[in-house]
């Protein structure tokens, strides 16, 4: 929404709350119709209502503005959102004196938009589509309104992982002219072909209809699960037209907390929804029948190395900043996003070294800790150590070895808890199962990208980079070459199989240690980028990098 509201009062004659005729003048341009405002429309929240019309006025070809709010007390009763050529400035400098243009010619179009707090919805009650000047849709992209936030009319989006000391990593990154459901089919299906055809086990990402049936379709296997943060930081401007609504949102936190299995979540979801007479509450309702995708019981025991949010994802578009602004070239782009992932490989090259160089003291004289000590990163060894006591059921089969916690830390986080840590002790277990060591935790692990060149990385003087980076030139000309008919592919594909299995003897005979990868990667020069047309902009440019994948 704009920020530029204020607290008014409406005139008394100019909101009309009793539902008025859906007869609306015609607009002054073509429009589908369901990007119309008409009396009568509801919306979930304030927002969204906003974002609307936003959606019309930019088909249309014209921006708005909130024009005023009126709120009663912290809460926000009806807002009116006009043309943004509504009013009239008559200034006090001469017209022979005064240069700069003006915007306002009295334009009567706007809405009219209050709350229906006995359902917890918004309401459009009044629409006016007139204008007192022309519109032109293929000009509003050029209004500042609807400018994307890049000079390009591109929207940056960001894959973000975590590493093995629990950092950000950036998996990869996207630029795209919208965020239709087509657009994030293009970007999964890139992705897919850069992963090798290997979906992700786990995807976050806000409640975005687009991407969500996108990824349906893409990554059937994929579990996609909801930011929880976003989700319930929307409960106050969903629930407060209701009595007590402070009351509600405790509670409903606690429901979606403190349940720690299925059907208690559900049992308590239904007792939530009758003690506070929400049963009608759509917002609720659809939140309900979406419960898998977002409520932790239904997902934690599934990997997902600790996150439960999107915010990693926005905190690396902060992190962006560092880098890029808005007036970046796309060359200057692809160059910068290298130094970007060469700050972030430094940041975890680091935490290696100190990894190698420092131990944690172990807080108590368990050998199992100790064993965490020996295997984990500091970060994750922190998390071993401060894992908080609770009361959870915690079973343990001796003759398998196998521990399970009621908590799901360790399915979801790959930390064994101290509940299970606790049992293990009481049954004087000196040495946890190997299953509970994550490789993806290990001080000991290697990164494969490493031996990928950077425009960053100094001239390569190891020989292992050197080997590296004159077998991936020479493979990529054979894969051009094999991938000409299937009849090549299957030759390759043998032959791969052979050096694979003829190296794999040799490094048994010498017992070496060194790992072997046969993944290619290519950076072709970013000089032969060709940038796309600029958006020219006027007024002040924001030094920050947006993104619309996550709100």
């Amino acid at each position: 929404m704009d920020h530029s509201t204020s607290d008014c009062q409406l005139n008394p004659g100019e909101v009309d709350y009793e539902f008025e005729s859906n007869e609306v003048p015609e607009p002054l341009s073509i429009v589908d119709d369901e990007l119309v405002p008409k009396v009568g429309m509801t919306f979930t929240t304030l927002e969204d209502a906003g974002k609307f019309y936003r959606n019309y006025a930019k088909a249309a070809g014209f921006s708005t503005r909130v024009w005023c709010t009126n709120r009663k007390g912290n809460e926000i009763k009806n807002q009116l959102i006009t043309c943004s050529r509504e009013g009239k400035w008559k200034s006090k400098i001469s017209p022979t004196e005064k240069t700069n243009p003006t915007a306002g010619l009295n334009c009567p179009a706007r809405i009219y938009i209050h709350t229906l707090k006995d359902v917890g919805a918004w309401i459009i009650s009044k629409v006016v589509l007139d204008h007192s000047h022309p519109c032109c849709p293929s000009k509003a992209e050029m209004l500042k309104q609807h400018r994307e936030l890049s000079m390009y009319n591109l929207v940056c989006g960001s894959f973000v992982g975590v590493n093995h000391h629990g950092q950000s990593t950036l998996l990869g990154c996207s630029l795209m002219k919208n965020e239709e459901i087509e657009s994030f089919k293009w970007l999964f299906q890139c992705w897919l072909r850069c992963m090798g055809g290997n979906a992700p086990k786990g995807f976050l990402t806000d409640q975005c209809a687009s991407m969500k049936r996108a990824l349906e379709a893409c990554m059937p296997t994929t579990v996609h699960r909801w930011c929880i943060w976003h989700i319930m930081k929307k409960i106050p401007s969903k629930l407060n037209g209701y009595k007590g609504h402070a009351d509600i949102e405790q509670e409903m936190s606690h429901v979606v907390w403190n349940s720690h299995s299925k059907d208690s979540f559900d049992r308590n979801w239904n007792d939530f929804l009758l003690n506070f007479g929400l049963t009608d509450n759509k917002w609720l309702s659809d939140l309900y029948e979406d419960r898998h995708i977002w409520v932790p019981i239904y997902l934690d025991h599934h990997f997902w190395a600790g996150m439960r949010s999107t915010q990693r994802s926005e905190s690396m578009h902060s992190f962006f900043n560092k880098y890029i602004t808005r007036n970046s070239s796309l060359i200057q782009f692809v160059k910068q996003y290298d130094n970007c992932l060469g700050s972030r490989e430094q940041a975890e090259r680091e935490s290696d070294a100190a990894d190698f160089h420092t131990v944690i003291p172990c807080a108590t004289k368990s050998s199992i800790e100790a064993q965490f000590q020996d295997a984990y990163t500091h970060a994750k060894f922190r998390e071993v150590q401060a894992s908080i006591f609770n009361k959870f059921a915690v079973t343990y089969d001796s003759v398998a070895a196998e521990v399970k916690c009621q908590c799901l830390l360790f399915e979801s986080r790959g930390i064994l808890c101290r509940h299970a840590l606790s049992v293990l002790s009481f049954e004087q277990v000196s040495q946890v199962s190997p299953r509970y060591i994550l490789e993806r935790w290990s001080k000991k692990v290697k990164r494969r990208h490493t031996h990928i060149k950077s425009i960053h990385d100094e001239p390569l003087t190891e020989p292992r980079s050197k080997r590296f980076d004159q077998l991936v030139f020479r493979s990529q000309n054979i894969c051009e070459f094999a991938s000409e008919s299937e009849e090549l592919t299957a030759i390759l594909h043998r032959a791969y199989d052979n050096a694979m299995a003829e190296m794999e003897a040799l490094k048994a005979k010498r017992k070496g240690t060194s790992s072997l990868s046969h993944e290619d990667a290519n950076l072709e020069s970013v000089n032969e980028l060709q940038s796309p047309l600029r958006i020219r902009t006027r007024g002040r440019p924001k030094n920050r990098l947006g993104s619309k994948l996550e709100k």
